[in-house]
Protein backbone atom coordinates (compact mmCIF):
# COMPACT_ATOMS: atom_id res chain seq x y z
CA UNK A 1 0.00 0.00 0.00
CA UNK A 2 1.34 3.87 -0.96
CA UNK A 3 1.96 5.76 1.87
CA UNK A 4 -0.62 8.62 3.01
CA UNK A 5 2.15 10.78 1.43
CA UNK A 6 1.32 9.90 -2.06
CA UNK A 7 -2.17 11.57 -1.68
CA UNK A 8 -0.37 14.62 -1.10
CA UNK A 9 1.00 14.91 -4.49
CA UNK A 10 -2.53 14.83 -6.72
CA UNK A 11 -5.82 16.69 -6.61
CA UNK A 12 -7.52 13.42 -7.69
CA UNK A 13 -8.60 10.53 -5.19
CA UNK A 14 -6.56 7.73 -6.81
CA UNK A 15 -9.65 4.96 -8.21
CA UNK A 16 -10.89 2.58 -6.12
CA UNK A 17 -12.54 0.10 -8.13
CA UNK A 18 -16.16 -1.37 -7.01
CA UNK A 19 -15.23 -5.17 -7.19
CA UNK A 20 -12.32 -6.72 -8.35
CA UNK A 21 -12.87 -10.08 -10.33
CA UNK A 22 -10.04 -12.70 -9.73
CA UNK A 23 -9.21 -15.99 -11.67
CA UNK A 24 -8.32 -19.09 -10.00
CA UNK A 25 -4.42 -19.48 -11.58
CA UNK A 26 -4.25 -15.22 -10.62
CA UNK A 27 -3.99 -16.58 -6.71
CA UNK A 28 -1.29 -19.09 -7.70
CA UNK A 29 0.90 -15.64 -8.05
CA UNK A 30 2.29 -13.84 -4.79
CA UNK A 31 2.20 -10.89 -7.21
CA UNK A 32 -1.43 -11.10 -7.84
CA UNK A 33 -2.14 -12.45 -3.81
CA UNK A 34 -0.88 -9.19 -2.96
CA UNK A 35 -3.14 -7.47 -5.09
CA UNK A 36 -5.92 -8.77 -3.57
CA UNK A 37 -4.28 -7.48 0.12
CA UNK A 38 -4.44 -4.21 -1.32
CA UNK A 39 -7.46 -4.43 -2.98
CA UNK A 40 -9.69 -5.97 0.30
CA UNK A 41 -7.96 -3.05 2.37
CA UNK A 42 -9.52 -0.54 0.42
CA UNK A 43 -12.55 -2.25 0.60
CA UNK A 44 -12.94 -3.24 -2.67
CA UNK A 45 -15.48 -6.25 -3.33
CA UNK A 46 -13.45 -9.60 -4.03
CA UNK A 47 -15.45 -11.86 -6.16
CA UNK A 48 -13.28 -14.90 -6.99
CA UNK A 49 -14.17 -16.97 -10.22
CA UNK A 50 -14.63 -20.83 -10.17
CA UNK A 51 -11.92 -20.73 -13.65
CA UNK A 52 -10.00 -18.51 -15.75
CA UNK A 53 -12.72 -16.82 -16.93
CA UNK A 54 -13.88 -13.67 -15.86
CA UNK A 55 -17.56 -13.73 -15.81
CA UNK A 56 -19.92 -11.43 -14.39
CA UNK A 57 -23.29 -10.17 -14.50
CA UNK A 58 -23.97 -7.28 -16.76
CA UNK A 59 -26.26 -4.92 -17.72
CA UNK A 60 -28.37 -5.01 -21.11
CA UNK A 61 -28.42 -1.14 -21.24
CA UNK A 62 -24.85 -0.03 -23.50
CA UNK A 63 -24.56 3.13 -20.79
CA UNK A 64 -24.77 1.32 -17.94
CA UNK A 65 -22.49 -1.98 -19.05
CA UNK A 66 -19.92 0.86 -19.40
CA UNK A 67 -20.25 2.21 -16.35
CA UNK A 68 -20.38 -1.04 -14.34
CA UNK A 69 -17.12 -2.44 -17.02
CA UNK A 70 -15.22 0.88 -15.89
CA UNK A 71 -15.73 0.19 -12.13
CA UNK A 72 -14.29 -3.07 -12.33
CA UNK A 73 -10.84 -4.54 -12.02
CA UNK A 74 -9.90 -7.96 -13.23
CA UNK A 75 -6.74 -9.49 -12.11
CA UNK A 76 -5.43 -11.99 -14.65
CA UNK A 77 -2.64 -13.84 -15.26
CA UNK A 78 -1.16 -12.86 -19.27
CA UNK A 79 -0.78 -15.18 -21.13
CA UNK A 80 2.41 -16.04 -23.59
CA UNK A 81 0.52 -13.73 -26.48
CA UNK A 82 0.30 -11.14 -24.15
CA UNK A 83 3.49 -11.82 -22.70
CA UNK A 84 5.59 -11.57 -25.98
CA UNK A 85 6.81 -7.95 -26.71
CA UNK A 86 5.87 -6.18 -29.44
CA UNK A 87 8.07 -3.14 -31.25
CA UNK A 88 6.07 0.20 -30.39
CA UNK A 89 7.88 2.78 -32.79
CA UNK A 90 8.07 5.61 -32.58
CA UNK A 91 7.79 5.53 -28.82
CA UNK A 92 10.47 3.15 -27.92
CA UNK A 93 12.09 0.03 -28.95
CA UNK A 94 9.64 -2.96 -26.94
CA UNK A 95 6.08 -2.66 -25.30
CA UNK A 96 5.56 -4.46 -21.98
CA UNK A 97 2.67 -4.68 -20.65
CA UNK A 98 1.41 -4.65 -16.96
CA UNK A 99 -1.84 -4.27 -17.54
CA UNK A 100 -4.69 -3.31 -19.94
CA UNK A 101 -7.07 -0.69 -19.88
CA UNK A 102 -7.74 2.30 -17.64
CA UNK A 103 -10.29 3.73 -15.07
CA UNK A 104 -9.91 7.24 -17.14
CA UNK A 105 -13.28 8.44 -19.03
CA UNK A 106 -11.07 9.97 -21.84
CA UNK A 107 -13.37 10.89 -24.76
CA UNK A 108 -10.49 10.58 -27.20
CA UNK A 109 -9.42 6.74 -25.88
CA UNK A 110 -6.56 5.42 -27.94
CA UNK A 111 -7.76 2.25 -26.89
CA UNK A 112 -10.96 2.16 -27.70
CA UNK A 113 -10.83 0.41 -30.89
CA UNK A 114 -8.19 -2.20 -30.03
CA UNK A 115 -9.98 -3.39 -26.96
CA UNK A 116 -13.09 -5.81 -27.31
CA UNK A 117 -15.65 -6.53 -24.69
CA UNK A 118 -16.81 -4.54 -21.70
CA UNK A 119 -13.86 -1.80 -21.05
CA UNK A 120 -12.90 -3.92 -17.44
CA UNK A 121 -9.12 -3.23 -16.89
CA UNK A 122 -7.03 -5.78 -16.35
CA UNK A 123 -3.77 -6.52 -14.49
CA UNK A 124 -1.39 -9.22 -14.35
CA UNK A 125 -0.87 -11.57 -11.37
CA UNK A 126 2.08 -13.65 -13.28
CA UNK A 127 4.31 -10.28 -12.94
CA UNK A 128 8.01 -12.58 -12.93
CA UNK A 129 7.10 -14.26 -16.58
CA UNK A 130 6.43 -10.89 -18.09
CA UNK A 131 10.00 -9.20 -16.27
CA UNK A 132 11.79 -12.64 -17.28
CA UNK A 133 11.25 -11.13 -21.28
CA UNK A 134 13.09 -7.96 -20.97
CA UNK A 135 16.48 -9.63 -21.23
CA UNK A 136 15.79 -11.57 -24.36
CA UNK A 137 15.21 -8.26 -26.35
CA UNK A 138 18.02 -6.53 -24.82
CA UNK A 139 19.84 -5.34 -28.15
CA UNK A 140 16.97 -6.45 -30.20
CA UNK A 141 14.76 -3.12 -31.04
CA UNK A 142 14.94 -0.79 -34.27
CA UNK A 143 13.95 2.54 -32.07
CA UNK A 144 16.59 3.21 -29.70
CA UNK A 145 18.66 -0.06 -29.95
CA UNK A 146 19.80 1.18 -33.75
CA UNK A 147 19.03 4.78 -33.80
CA UNK A 148 22.22 7.36 -33.93
CA UNK A 149 19.80 9.97 -32.57
CA UNK A 150 18.29 7.86 -29.89
CA UNK A 151 21.43 5.71 -29.20
CA UNK A 152 21.98 6.90 -26.03
CA UNK A 153 18.67 5.65 -24.56
CA UNK A 154 19.72 2.01 -25.06
CA UNK A 155 16.94 -0.68 -25.38
CA UNK A 156 14.04 0.77 -24.57
CA UNK A 157 11.12 -0.46 -23.06
CA UNK A 158 7.36 1.43 -22.83
CA UNK A 159 5.06 0.45 -19.86
CA UNK A 160 2.14 2.63 -20.89
CA UNK A 161 1.06 1.27 -24.36
CA UNK A 162 -2.77 -0.46 -22.67
CA UNK A 163 -2.56 1.06 -19.30
CA UNK A 164 -2.02 3.80 -17.31
CA UNK A 165 0.75 2.28 -14.96
CA UNK A 166 0.48 4.87 -12.39
CA UNK A 167 -3.31 4.71 -12.35
CA UNK A 168 -3.19 1.65 -10.54
CA UNK A 169 0.01 1.37 -8.75
CA UNK A 170 -1.42 1.76 -5.58
CA UNK A 171 -3.55 -1.57 -6.19
CA UNK A 172 -0.75 -3.49 -7.90
CA UNK A 173 2.58 -2.41 -7.36
CA UNK A 174 3.58 -3.44 -10.25
CA UNK A 175 4.96 0.12 -11.70
CA UNK A 176 7.54 -0.01 -8.63
CA UNK A 177 9.18 -3.85 -9.24
CA UNK A 178 9.90 -2.63 -12.74
CA UNK A 179 11.26 0.28 -12.10
CA UNK A 180 13.54 -1.65 -9.43
CA UNK A 181 13.77 -4.38 -11.67
CA UNK A 182 15.34 -1.88 -14.65
CA UNK A 183 17.23 0.20 -12.20
CA UNK A 184 19.56 -2.81 -10.73
CA UNK A 185 19.76 -4.45 -14.31
CA UNK A 186 23.03 -3.97 -15.45
CA UNK A 187 22.37 -3.41 -18.87
CA UNK A 188 22.22 -0.57 -21.53
CA UNK A 189 18.34 -0.34 -21.07
CA UNK A 190 15.74 2.00 -20.12
CA UNK A 191 11.83 1.82 -18.96
CA UNK A 192 9.30 4.55 -20.36
CA UNK A 193 6.19 5.23 -19.24
CA UNK A 194 3.47 8.17 -19.50
CA UNK A 195 0.80 9.26 -17.26
CA UNK A 196 -1.99 11.28 -16.94
CA UNK A 197 -2.11 10.49 -13.07
CA UNK A 198 -0.14 12.36 -10.32
CA UNK A 199 0.30 10.46 -7.03
CA UNK A 200 4.04 9.90 -7.41
CA UNK A 201 4.87 9.54 -4.00
CA UNK A 202 5.89 5.79 -3.82
CA UNK A 203 8.03 5.80 -7.13
CA UNK A 204 10.13 8.85 -5.09
CA UNK A 205 12.51 6.94 -3.31
CA UNK A 206 13.43 4.03 -5.43
CA UNK A 207 16.78 3.01 -6.57
CA UNK A 208 15.51 4.14 -10.53
CA UNK A 209 19.38 4.25 -11.31
CA UNK A 210 18.54 7.55 -13.66
CA UNK A 211 16.98 4.54 -15.92
CA UNK A 212 13.51 5.38 -16.00
CA UNK A 213 11.85 8.57 -17.76
CA UNK A 214 8.34 9.34 -16.98
CA UNK A 215 6.37 11.63 -18.88
CA UNK A 216 3.35 13.57 -18.29
CA UNK A 217 0.62 13.07 -20.35
CA UNK A 218 -0.75 16.80 -20.92
CA UNK A 219 -2.79 18.86 -22.90
CA UNK A 220 -4.37 22.78 -21.92
CA UNK A 221 -6.94 22.67 -19.18
CA UNK A 222 -9.50 23.97 -21.95
CA UNK A 223 -8.97 20.39 -23.43
CA UNK A 224 -8.52 18.39 -20.34
CA UNK A 225 -11.88 18.55 -19.89
CA UNK A 226 -12.04 15.59 -22.36
CA UNK A 227 -10.24 13.56 -19.94
CA UNK A 228 -12.37 12.07 -17.42
CA UNK A 229 -11.09 10.88 -13.92
CA UNK A 230 -7.10 12.38 -14.58
CA UNK A 231 -5.66 14.16 -11.83
CA UNK A 232 -5.61 17.87 -12.64
CA UNK A 233 -2.81 19.21 -15.93
CA UNK A 234 -1.51 21.51 -13.01
CA UNK A 235 -0.50 18.48 -10.43
CA UNK A 236 0.53 16.63 -13.61
CA UNK A 237 3.04 19.17 -14.51
CA UNK A 238 3.83 19.43 -10.64
CA UNK A 239 4.94 16.22 -9.92
CA UNK A 240 6.61 16.10 -13.32
CA UNK A 241 8.73 18.48 -11.17
CA UNK A 242 9.14 16.28 -8.24
CA UNK A 243 10.31 13.47 -10.16
CA UNK A 244 12.74 15.07 -11.73
CA UNK A 245 14.32 16.29 -8.59
CA UNK A 246 14.26 12.53 -7.58
CA UNK A 247 16.71 12.24 -10.58
CA UNK A 248 14.51 10.50 -12.88
CA UNK A 249 14.57 11.80 -16.44
CA UNK A 250 11.51 13.20 -17.68
CA UNK A 251 9.28 14.11 -20.83
CA UNK A 252 6.33 15.61 -22.23
CA UNK A 253 3.66 13.40 -24.14
CA UNK A 254 1.25 16.22 -25.25
CA UNK A 255 -1.10 14.85 -26.76
CA UNK A 256 -3.60 14.32 -28.80
CA UNK A 257 -3.22 18.10 -30.12
CA UNK A 258 -6.43 19.52 -30.88
CA UNK A 259 -6.95 22.35 -32.93
CA UNK A 260 -9.80 23.83 -32.10
CA UNK A 261 -10.08 27.52 -32.08
CA UNK A 262 -7.72 29.41 -30.16
CA UNK A 263 -5.50 26.12 -29.53
CA UNK A 264 -2.30 28.55 -30.19
CA UNK A 265 -2.61 30.84 -26.86
CA UNK A 266 -3.48 27.53 -25.11
CA UNK A 267 -0.21 25.60 -26.00
CA UNK A 268 1.79 28.42 -25.52
CA UNK A 269 0.04 28.67 -22.08
CA UNK A 270 1.09 24.86 -21.12
CA UNK A 271 4.33 24.72 -22.29
CA UNK A 272 5.04 28.17 -20.34
CA UNK A 273 3.75 26.67 -17.13
CA UNK A 274 5.80 22.60 -17.94
CA UNK A 275 8.76 25.10 -18.00
CA UNK A 276 7.79 26.93 -14.74
CA UNK A 277 7.53 23.84 -13.05
CA UNK A 278 10.85 22.44 -14.41
CA UNK A 279 12.63 25.80 -13.59
CA UNK A 280 15.77 25.11 -11.45
CA UNK A 281 16.43 21.05 -12.00
CA UNK A 282 19.94 20.38 -11.82
CA UNK A 283 20.99 17.85 -14.97
CA UNK A 284 17.43 18.48 -16.06
CA UNK A 285 16.57 15.75 -19.38
CA UNK A 286 13.69 16.33 -20.69
CA UNK A 287 12.14 15.13 -24.04
CA UNK A 288 8.90 15.92 -25.93
CA UNK A 289 6.47 14.02 -27.75
CA UNK A 290 3.98 15.47 -29.91
CA UNK A 291 1.00 13.04 -31.30
CA UNK A 292 -1.84 15.22 -32.94
CA UNK A 293 -5.86 13.80 -32.35
CA UNK A 294 -6.94 11.23 -34.92
CA UNK A 295 -9.76 8.63 -34.77
CA UNK A 296 -10.29 5.33 -36.89
CA UNK A 297 -13.90 4.46 -37.89
CA UNK A 298 -13.95 1.84 -35.27
CA UNK A 299 -12.49 4.03 -32.63
CA UNK A 300 -15.31 6.70 -33.12
CA UNK A 301 -18.15 4.39 -32.59
CA UNK A 302 -16.86 3.16 -29.50
CA UNK A 303 -16.23 6.42 -28.25
CA UNK A 304 -19.87 7.87 -29.79
CA UNK A 305 -21.62 5.16 -27.68
CA UNK A 306 -19.33 5.87 -24.79
CA UNK A 307 -19.37 9.71 -24.46
CA UNK A 308 -22.85 10.47 -26.32
CA UNK A 309 -22.65 14.29 -26.81
CA UNK A 310 -19.00 14.73 -26.14
CA UNK A 311 -17.95 17.95 -27.69
CA UNK A 312 -14.86 16.80 -28.97
CA UNK A 313 -14.52 17.26 -32.50
CA UNK A 314 -14.43 13.96 -34.60
CA UNK A 315 -16.42 14.87 -37.91
CA UNK A 316 -14.22 12.50 -40.63
CA UNK A 317 -15.49 15.60 -43.12
CA UNK A 318 -12.99 18.03 -41.76
CA UNK A 319 -10.07 15.40 -41.54
CA UNK A 320 -7.99 13.32 -44.23
CA UNK A 321 -7.57 9.58 -44.57
CA UNK A 322 -4.44 8.37 -43.30
CA UNK A 323 -3.49 4.24 -44.44
CA UNK A 324 -1.94 2.44 -41.54
CA UNK A 325 0.65 0.04 -42.65
CA UNK A 326 -2.30 -2.71 -42.04
CA UNK A 327 -4.28 -1.09 -44.17
CA UNK A 328 -6.88 0.21 -42.14
CA UNK A 329 -7.62 3.89 -41.97
CA UNK A 330 -6.97 6.95 -40.00
CA UNK A 331 -8.44 10.51 -40.20
CA UNK A 332 -5.92 12.92 -39.53
CA UNK A 333 -6.07 17.05 -39.86
CA UNK A 334 -5.05 18.04 -42.73
CA UNK A 335 -1.46 18.95 -44.27
CA UNK A 336 -2.39 22.85 -43.94
CA UNK A 337 -3.50 22.27 -40.02
CA UNK A 338 -0.33 19.32 -39.20
CA UNK A 339 2.11 21.99 -41.24
CA UNK A 340 0.82 24.75 -38.68
CA UNK A 341 0.77 22.90 -35.97
CA UNK A 342 4.12 21.19 -36.05
CA UNK A 343 5.95 24.77 -36.81
CA UNK A 344 4.59 26.20 -34.12
CA UNK A 345 5.51 23.62 -31.76
CA UNK A 346 8.93 23.12 -33.02
CA UNK A 347 9.34 27.34 -32.26
CA UNK A 348 7.61 27.69 -29.08
CA UNK A 349 9.61 24.14 -27.70
CA UNK A 350 12.92 25.78 -28.75
CA UNK A 351 11.90 29.17 -26.79
CA UNK A 352 10.14 27.87 -24.06
CA UNK A 353 11.87 24.85 -23.06
CA UNK A 354 15.18 25.14 -24.41
CA UNK A 355 16.88 22.46 -23.32
CA UNK A 356 14.23 19.46 -24.75
CA UNK A 357 14.42 17.24 -27.23
CA UNK A 358 11.44 16.73 -29.62
CA UNK A 359 11.51 12.48 -30.18
CA UNK A 360 8.65 12.29 -32.64
CA UNK A 361 6.16 13.98 -34.40
CA UNK A 362 2.96 12.15 -35.68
Amino acid sequence: MPPAAALATTDVKPWTPRRLLVTRSSLGWEHGRAIVARATALGVEIIEQGNDRLAFAWPDDPRRRYAEAKRTLALVVAPPSKRRLQPIAPSADWRVDLAEGCPAHCSYCYLAGSLTGPPVTRVYANLPEILDELPRHLGQGRVTSRSRARAGEGTTYEASCYTDPLALEHLTGSLTALIDYVGAWEADAQLRFTTKFAAVAPLLELAHGGKTRMRASVNPARFARFEGGTSPVAARLRTLGQVARAGYKVGLTIAPIIAAEGWEQAYAGLLADAAAALAGVDGLDLTVELITHRFTPGSKAVLDSWYPGSALEMDPTARVEKRTKFRGVKHVYPAETMTALRRFFEREIAATLPAARILYWT
